[in-house]
């Protein structure tokens, strides 16, 4: 059930957490007029009031001081994974709905309780990534909705690098539980898969960690070794309820730079553009043809931040959002069940089923006024 609507005008963001990604997020979301970003807060106060000034937000502090703050309506969480259940938690309980960054939560079992005291309290949670409402994944729905693969039946995806400690100056979460690149990297190519084809059926895996330590590659921590507890490379099988099936690779240990996302159906293959980022190319392969063609990429390409103004319409509106906690909780079930089944050597089910979300319409607009009391953007 979604709960009623209520005020009206734009809807007061609160950021919660100025690390790094902290700078997309108030980037794009400045530009959105349905939305108005009141406050910055962090552990680390100093952090956050020079966020905020860098970005013209008006107020900062603890997150105890910023949750408080009767203007504050929606929290956007961007706390690391470990404290995203206990922030999203004391966002619930100072009244506010919550939307988050990936992992939702560490557990499934922790993000059940969060949906449902949300649920209770009459407030939403979405998450974190909305890369899937970009124009790259809105062309490739609507392009095998139209049928120009035929009827999908396989998927295949890669994500491969040396990791992320050459370039963050602070990278050792990277490398503890909620992270690794399956949960890093996992949720934007779980979400497109689950945006495409549905819910998630079954599931079988294989990992491995290639390294116990790592080393800081750039920043004031540069030289410093950190420990590597999570599996850095993780192969899997997945099954949908539909019948499509993917096989989808996500690792910290190569070398070799690689992003792939390919669609086969009966009657082509569609390359899908990387869904790590809101843009294209999108191109097709018709069945008997030996060279791709192009197809046109429409939407937007903003940037993080589209999930939230979709929340935010829909907290005004009543109707669902498209980035929802149900979405993230569904896609942190599969990423546990892909853990628990490299242990365990095995196919594992998942009993969940989840209806995916609708796709945007081609001619939707973040940067339109559409709330009241605010001004289109330039």
């Amino acid at each position: 059930m979604n709960p009623a609507p209520a005020g009206s005008g734009p809807v007061g963001v609160a950021v919660v957490g100025a690390g790094v990604i902290s700078a997309e997020y108030l980037r794009t979301l400045s530009r959105f007029p349905d939305v108005r970003v009141v406050a910055v807060a962090d552990l680390d106060e100093e952090r956050a009031a020079a966020v905020a000034r860098t970005h013209g937000i008006p107020e900062a502090g603890g997150p105890a001081s910023v949750l408080a703050m009767p203007e504050v309506e929606l929290v956007v969480n961007l706390t690391v994974p470990a404290a995203h259940a206990q922030v999203a938690a004391a966002a619930l309980r100072a009244g506010k709905h919550v939307y988050g960054e990936k992992p939702i939560t560490l557990a499934p079992a922790e993000a059940e309780k969060l949906l449902a005291e949300a649920s209770e309290r009459g407030l939403r949670v979405g998450n974190a990534p909305d890369t899937f409402l970009g124009a790259g994944l809105q062309s490739a729905l609507r392009a095998v909705a139209a049928g120009h693969i035929g009827v999908p039946v396989a998927a295949a995806t890669v994500t491969q690098g040396p990791g992320p400690e050459a370039w963050h100056p602070d990278p050792a979460f990277f490398y503890q539980p909620g992270a690794g690149p399956l949960f890093d990297l996992g949720p934007y190519y779980l979400t497109a898969l689950v945006a495409l084809f549905g819910s998630v059926s079954e599931v079988a895996a294989t990992a491995a960690r290639a390294r116990v330590e790592r080393v800081v590659g750039s920043g004031p921590k540069a030289g410093q070794p950190f420990p590597v507890d999570v599996p850095t490379h993780v192969s899997s099988l997945i099954g949908f309820a539909s019948g499509v099936r993917a096989a989808s690779t996500f690792s910290f240990d190569s070398a070799l730079r690689r992003i792939r996302f390919e669609i086969t159906g009966t009657e082509g293959t569609l390359a899908v553009p990387d869904p790590n980022t809101f843009g294209g190319p999108l191109k097709l392969l018709p069945s008997g043809r030996e060279e791709w063609r192009e197809l046109p990429v429409r939407g937007r390409t903003d940037g993080r931040g589209l999930g939230v103004v979709d929340m935010a319409r829909a907290l005004r509106g009543g109707g669902p959002h498209r980035a929802s906690g149900a979405l993230a909780l569904h896609v942190l079930q599969t990423m546990t069940a892909i853990t628990h089944s490299a242990r365990r050597s095995e196919f594992l089910p998942l009993a969940t089923q989840l209806v995916p979300p609708e796709p945007l319409p081609e001619e939707w607009d973040p940067r339109e006024a559409t709330l009241g009391n605010g001004s289109a953007a330039t």
